[in-house]
């Protein structure tokens, strides 16, 4: 479900009854729903959240125990197929995209949340690496984006036990930028979300793309992007914009340039 307000698109996972776990084509409706806010150009930010008390409790385990029964291992496949889709379709759309976690987030959620640009919590969010607890291994690029985060030795240990930690913890850990307290929690994600979505898109853009290509890429592939991409957009409206404001000491008021 996609809901866009001033610049702000919220893909919501929608199955609270079963804390927004992963079944039938919600992979898919996620890919088709980040494919459609990417072609949209009255877009600023993008929100993924949760419906109800969580964010997303992973994949539904019952449906996994049905294939199991029937011996199927190619239906795994094509969903973690799908969920590499999503997380290169994550980094490729151009807004920031920013995680929402209202509640818990596992397994496969707590990977989905750390594969966005920007994550904000809930003091009532519960992060766990749970795939241990059912003789799997974390999948949704998990491996590489909490080992980043983290380091090795932490990583190792939150997958290897599967142990929950709170909000708090998660935020010492890095693992999110901010936590609010949860009565607290929409208004403020709002109020993060359309501040990043008035900014100058063509920069946010490129700034996204340039802290990926810092976190793997050499001086000398960065130093180029840097090159470039000022050149780029010293004479767009919004550098211009942006820097008359600056002069004239007035907040600036970018386009979608």
């Amino acid at each position: 479900m996609t809901v866009v307000e001033q610049g702000v698109a919220t893909i919501t996972l929608n199955r609270p009854d079963a804390m927004n776990a992963f079944s039938g084509d919600m992979r898919e409706r996620l890919l088709d729903g980040l494919r459609g806010v990417a072609a949209r150009d009255d877009v600023g930010c993008v929100v993924i959240t949760g419906a109800g008390k969580a964010f997303c409790a992973g994949g539904d385990v019952g449906s996994m125990v049905a294939l199991q029964d029937e011996n199927d291992d190619t239906v795994i496949g094509d969903r973690v197929a799908v969920s590499g889709e999503i997380l290169q379709q994550l980094r490729d759309i151009q807004p920031p995209v920013v995680a929402a976690v209202n509640g818990p987030a596992a397994g496969a959620g707590i990977n989905l949340a750390l594969a966005c640009d920007i994550r904000l919590a809930s003091s009532a969010a519960i992060f766990a690496e749970s795939f241990i607890k059912i003789g799997l291994v974390p999948d949704w690029g998990g491996f590489q984006s909490l080992s980043r985060l983290v380091g090795t030795a932490k990583a190792m240990e939150l997958m290897m036990t599967g142990d929950r930690i709170d909000a708090a913890e998660a935020f010492r850990l890095g693992l999110v930028n901010k936590v609010f307290p949860a009565q607290e929690f929409s208004a403020e994600v709002e109020k993060f979300t359309t501040r990043l979505a008035a900014g100058p898109r063509a920069a946010l853009a490129a700034i996204k793309k340039g802290v990926y290509l810092g976190a793997t890429g050499s001086a000398a592939d960065v130093q180029s992007f840097e090159f470039e991409t000022q050149v780029e957009l010293f004479l767009s409206d919004d550098a211009r914009e942006g820097m008359r404001a600056f002069v004239e000491k007035r907040s600036p008021k970018f386009g979608k340039s």
